[in-house]
């Protein structure tokens, strides 16, 4: 992911010159925050949420673990369908299993959303940096006619 400072030449003249390298600070220490996930890692956190079961079955057991089993009987799919969906939320780290028995326990990795957490935070103030900017920038040209 490569990220630079938003304005453009000619804008970044009448714009405070510290305004753009304090952003580019803040978007290089987002984006080294960012990257304590590798890419990788970061589109099988999403790919697994991006399905609705996956999605309340993370729910379910961020607060306290469950058992496959006990997971299973709450969808009107196979029991192995909902192992499938544990086991896609496992590769995207958001869920580990616990051996119980004969049980497996489900559950949530909250370091794990901590981490997508920040990814989207970082965006986030990307996001409403550039905004800010260009709320600036059409104040200006505003003021000047």
């Amino acid at each position: 992911m490569s990220l630079r400072c938003g304005p453009t030449r000619e804008v970044q003249k009448k714009l405070d010159p510290l305004a753009c390298v304090n952003a580019t600070a803040l978007i290089l220490y987002n984006h080294m925050v960012v990257h304590q996930m590798e890419d990788r890692e970061v589109d099988r956190v999403f790919r697994a949420l991006a399905d609705a079961t996956r999605r309340d079955i993370f729910e379910r057991v961020i607060s306290e673990g469950l058992s496959v089993s006990s997971l299973a009987n709450d969808y009107q799919m196979s029991f192995a369908a909902v192992q499938k969906h544990v086991s896609v939320l496992e590769r995207a780290a958001l869920v580990t299993k616990e051996r119980r028995g004969r049980e497996q326990i489900v559950h949530g990795n909250v370091p794990t959303l901590r981490g997508v957490t920040a990814l989207l935070e970082a965006f986030e103030e990307i996001w409403i940096g550039r905004a800010t900017r260009i709320a600036e920038i059409l104040g200006e040209k505003g003021s000047e006619e």
